[in-house]
C-alpha cells in the first residue's frame, strides 16, 4: 500500500509503499478514502504519545470502504461504507462492558498504538463493537472531518455539558474542536459565543453560526460574556488547553453552570477555584472522544440537514502532501480542517 510514514520522531516524513495489512479475526481492513489532518498527528510526530513504535504510519480521522474481513466478524461485509472512533474499544474491560468504549482500558488507536489512515489501507479490531456505518448521503470528506474534532465536540457539549437550546455556549479557543463545537451549538440551537486570540479563527467561528466573537487579547473574555449574557454562560467549553483558558472558562459561568474540558493541559495541572466551584454550584467535567454506539443522533442531524460537517473543511489535500502539511501544523496558521483524500474511488 502506499502510506505516509516516518522512521525517527521529527524526522521528515515520506511517501512509499509498505506492507498490506491483514484483518485480526475479529477485525477488518478499510480501503481508506479521506482522512482528516489533526493538530494530534502533529504531537504523535513530535515523539509527544509513548503508544508510538516506529517506523510509524500517522492518521486517525478517516472514512472508507472495508476491503477485508475476519472469520468472526458477524455484522460487516466488503463494500460496506465506514467510519471510526479516533479511540476503539476492547469490549471486555470494565468501561467497555457498560458502554463507554471511547475510554477502554486496553484501547486501541489507529495513528498511535498502531499505523494509522494516512495509507491506502488501515487495519481495525473488535471491528462489530467499533465500526460506525456511514449513510450513502453523508460524503467520506464530510465523515472525515467527523473525525476526533467533531465527535469530540458533540459528545462533550450533548452528553457531558447537557446543553439545550436556548441556552449559552461559550467556546474558548476556535480551533478545529472549538469551531465544530460553534457548529453544533448553533444547531442545538444554542447562543454560542466564541473566544480566541486570532481574528480569522473568529471571523470563521462567525460564520459557522457564532452569535457573538471575543478577542482575547484585547478586553477580558470573563467580563464580556457575563456581561452578553447577563450573568454568564450555561455551559464553557475549553478546547484549547491551557491553565489560563480553562480558569476563565470557570469563570465564565452563570450559578450552576457547567464546564467540559476538551484540551489537553501539557503539564495535566491547573488551579481551580474551588470555593467559587461551591458557592455557585459550578459542574466541571472532562470528555474524551464518543463510542461508535453513540454516533447515531450526530449522524441523525447531519442527514435531517441541520448540521453540516463539510462547512469546516476548508483545506484539501493528497497523501503527497501531508509530509509538507504535517510538521507545520505547529504553526496554527490554517483555520478549520483539512481534509486528505486518499482515493477517489466509490
Amino acid at each position: 500500500m502506499l502510506a505516509v510514514y516516518y522512521e525517527g520522531f521529527q524526522q521528515p516524513l515520506k511517501v512509499g509503499r509498505l506492507a498490506d495489512p491483514e484483518p485480526a479475526p475479529d477485525g477488518v481492513v478499510i480501503a481508506v478514502r479521506s482522512s482528516g489532518l489533526c493538530r494530534s498527528d502533529w504531537h504523535g510526530w513530535m515523539g509527544h504519545d509513548s503508544d508510538i513504535r516506529l517506523p510509524h504510519v500517522p492518521g486517525h480521522e478517516f472514512a472508507g470502504v472495508i476491503v477485508d474481513v475476519g472469520p468472526e466478524v458477524s455484522n460487516w461485509g466488503v463494500g460496506d461504507r465506514v467510519t471510526v472512533p479516533f479511540a476503539v474499544g476492547c469490549g471486555q474491560c470494565s468501561p467497555c462492558r457498560e458502554g463507554d468504549l471511547h475510554i477502554c482500558d486496553n484501547y486501541f488507536q489507529p495513528g498511535f498504538t498502531a499505523w494509522g489512515s494516512f495509507a491506502e489501507l488501515v487495519t481495525i479490531p473488535h471491528a462489530d463493537l467499533n465500526l460506525v456505518r456511514l449513510p450513502e448521503v453523508i460524503s467520506f470528506e464530510a465523515a472525515a472531518s467527523l473525525g476526533c474534532r467533531m465527535v469530540t465536540s458533540f459528545r462533550a457539549i450533548v452528553d457531558q455539558g447537557k446543553l439545550k437550546a436556548e441556552q449559552s455556549l461559550a467556546v474558548f479557543g476556535c480551533g478545529g474542536v472549538g469551531l465544530a463545537a460553534v457548529l453544533i451549538g448553533k444547531a442545538l440551537g444554542a447562543r454560542v459565543i466564541g473566544v480566541d486570540v486570532n481574528p480569522e479563527s473568529l471571523e470563521l467561528a462567525r460564520q459557522l453560526g457564532a452569535a457573538d466573537v471575543i478577542m482575547a487579547t484585547d478586553s477580558d473574555p470573563v467580563a464580556a460574556i457575563h456581561d452578553l449574557t447577563g450573568g454568564g454562560a450555561h455551559l464553557s467549553l475549553d478546547a484549547l488547553g491551557n491553565p489560563v483558558v480553562c480558569q476563565q472558562a470557570i469563570a465564565s459561568l452563570k450559578k450552576r453552570g457547567r464546564h467540559v474540558q476538551v484540551g489537553l493541559i501539557s503539564d495535566g495541572s491547573v488551579s481551580v477555584p474551588m470555593d467559587q466551584v461551591i458557592a455557585r454550584e459550578l459542574e466541571i467535567v472532562g470528555s474524551h472522544g464518543m463510542a461508535a454506539a453513540d454516533y447515531t443522533p450526530l449522524l441523525q442531524l447531519i442527514i435531517d440537514g441541520k448540521l453540516d460537517p463539510q462547512r469546516l473543511v476548508t483545506r484539501g489535500a493528497t497523501l503527497d502532501d501531508v509530509p509538507g502539511l504535517l510538521p507545520d501544523m505547529a504553526l496554527n496558521q490554517h483555520q478549520g480542517i483539512t481534509v486528505v483524500r486518499i482515493s477517489d474511488d466509490p
